[in-house]
């Protein structure tokens, strides 16, 4: 599956990026992901359909400032956020969950 964008009001969520135009990076280094390759992982999943990452994005500026994942073979989410933001993830979440029920057939635990 190619990366689903979601408006989650207050909130943007697409997948991970790391090219020339966003580097979410520094982002996700500030949520403790020290991986160098774990946005090339996130994307692969994606096409394999065994993962599906969200960066949870300022909608003006496109700064990541927490992330959703859910794997759907164990029906799990599980959202991670930077000082400050877990508002972002909590709500980002709550729209992550309905896409995971009505898009994936995957009822999250």
């Amino acid at each position: 599956m190619e990366p689903v964008e979601i408006n989650a009001g207050a909130w943007y969520l697409r997948a991970p990026r790391d090219d020339e135009l966003i580097d979410d990076r520094p982002a996700l280094a500030a949520m403790g992901e020290t991986d160098p390759d774990y946005v090339t992982r996130c994307t692969a999943q994606w096409a394999a359909d065994t993962g599906y990452v969200w960066a949870v994005c300022e909608p003006t500026t496109g700064e990541m400032v927490a992330e959703v994942r859910v794997d759907p073979a164990a029906a799990t989410m599980h959202t991670r956020a930077r000082d400050g933001h877990a508002d972002a993830a909590a709500i980002a979440a709550q729209s992550v969950r309905r896409f995971a029920m009505a898009m994936l057939g995957v009822t999250i635990r």
